[in-house]
């Protein structure tokens, strides 16, 4: 299981076993001289020949080498290649940041005779003086603003996240020696090169889709090639219980069982209400817009104004619960509950923070930091409907609580997102429609879009096991 504790405050998930648990495993098979290989759908314009060189090969006994497509069965016994998600990328041995020994002693000295909301305004108002003694102009009011925020929220993450990690020590899934350092740091891959927001921008230069020949769900199955201007056309699934692997562009991408996925940008959103789904559960993790981003041209980031346009109310069923990841910024929460949820008919029920930590248990950035914070906000809100229907589809589930944290080591891969599925599946029933938007991987069970959709299903991100 993803959740490794579950307590009154919320989490501790373990984000790397919810992805190998996903069924990153290719089991079809075709006949092949010397053996059995097993083979995957391919969607590509390119021949498969000339993709790059990947994590690990296969050699069979006629002394041929297959790429991690491929796998060699010699005995008459389907083959199946299993991928994992490569390790090291979970490895977060110490804090990013490490707190200042005098803040540590303040926290150590003081915490403990905290006991309102106006102490711990001071409390926080004390640190600010001591973070930026050599600052030499005014706060402005968006720091003055996340500066009262984190005052009310503090002491519950810092409690919460307290409990989760104790508990995490004595199971032994986290450590307090991080003596044991990961020797494969240096083969992490420090800049793949997808090129999938690229992609979507050429494909609106392909030639329209003739509407007799549209399709509204491309179905992933053995031995099928697509070119790319089908991409913006139609949702692709994979409903099979393997995993499928796709080529785009040369580049090879993981497909897990039982997903769909539609890759465009926002100007191309049609194909995902042509799929005539309507989802209890959307999860939202817009490209907000800040300083940091413009500056440093990561990705393409969204006007509020543009993020109102999404048709959240044509995609959800009635109730849906909606998950909206906001960054610390109080002007991006205000905006999430004061305008974007009542244009989308959304009540606002719950604000959930997601905490990062180490594997020893320590916030990966000090708690009061003033630049970064150790942890992001959710905002939760349901979609309003029939009372009476209501009471019918949430019969036999716990309501929202106000507040929970989720606990977890983060991917050191920027914007990988903890999985919320484990957390949520308390609080809806099984077996619902469930959607990301500006997904950047994929889940069983769900279905993403995004214009990155599979960045994270790039398989220089995985290893390939031993032939079981």
């Amino acid at each position: 299981m993803s959740v490794v504790h579950r307590l009154t405050a919320g989490w501790l998930v373990d984000h790397l076993s919810f992805i190998n648990q996903c069924g990153y495993e290719i089991c079809d098979s075709f006949a092949h001289p010397g053996g059995v290989i097993c083979n995957t759908s391919v969607t590509s314009t390119e021949d498969c020949h000339s993709t790059s060189t990947f994590a690990a090969t296969l050699s069979s006994s006629d002394g041929a080498t297959y790429g991690p497509g491929d796998a060699i069965e010699t005995e008459g016994k389907p083959a199946k290649m299993r991928y994992v998600f490569r390790e090291e990328f979970f490895d977060i041995s110490k804090p990013h940041i490490a707190a200042a020994p005098e803040e540590q002693l303040y926290v150590r000295g003081f915490l403990p005779f905290i006991s309102s909301w106006n102490d711990m305004y001071f409390f926080c108002f004390c640190l600010v003086i001591l973070q930026k003694r050599k600052r030499k102009c005014v706060f402005n009011q968006g720091e003055l603003d996340a500066l009262e925020y984190h005052s009310k929220v503090r002491k519950l993450i810092w409690e919460g996240t307290l409990h989760l990690v104790q508990e995490g020590l004595k199971s032994g899934f986290l450590h307090h020696s991080t003596a044991k350092l990961n020797c494969r740091k240096n083969n992490i891959p420090q800049h793949i090169v997808c090129g999938l927001a690229e992609l979507c921008e050429m494909a609106k230069q392909f030639p329209a889709v003739n509407e007799s020949d549209h399709q509204a769900v491309h179905v992933l199955e053995d031995e099928t090639s697509n070119p790319e201007q089908g991409l913006l056309s139609c949702v692709t699934e994979n409903s099979s219980n393997c995993a499928k692997i796709i080529v785009l562009m040369g580049q090879k991408y993981l497909v897990p069982p039982k997903s769909s996925f539609l890759l465009s940008d926002i100007s191309c959103l049609q194909p995902l209400l042509n799929y005539k789904k309507k989802y209890d559960v959307i999860v939202i993790d817009p490209p907000w817009e800040n300083k940091s981003v413009k500056r440093s041209n990561r990705y393409s980031h969204l006007s509020s104004w543009q993020i109102k346009q999404i048709p959240v109310p044509a995609l959800a069923a009635p109730n849906c619960l909606v998950v909206t990841w906001v960054t610390n910024r109080q002007k991006h929460l205000r905006f999430v509950k004061d305008e974007l949820y009542p244009h989308w008919s959304v009540k606002t029920l719950a604000e959930w923070h997601w905490v990062k930590i180490t594997r020893a248990g320590e916030f990966v950035l000090p708690l009061d930091s003033l630049h970064k914070k150790p942890y992001e906000v959710l905002v939760l809100g349901r979609v309003q409907g029939d009372v009476e229907e209501a009471l019918r589809k949430f019969e036999g589930v716990l309501p929202i609580p106000e507040h929970q944290l989720i606990v977890s080591i983060p991917c050191s891969l920027h914007s990988h997102k903890p999985p919320l599925a484990a957390v949520l599946a308390e609080f809806i029933k099984p077996d619902v429609e469930c959607l990301e938007l500006f997904a950047r991987n994929l889940q069983p069970g769900w279905t993403s879009w995004g214009n990155e959709v599979l960045k994270f299903q790039h398989i220089d991100y995985f290893t390939l096991l031993q032939n079981e």
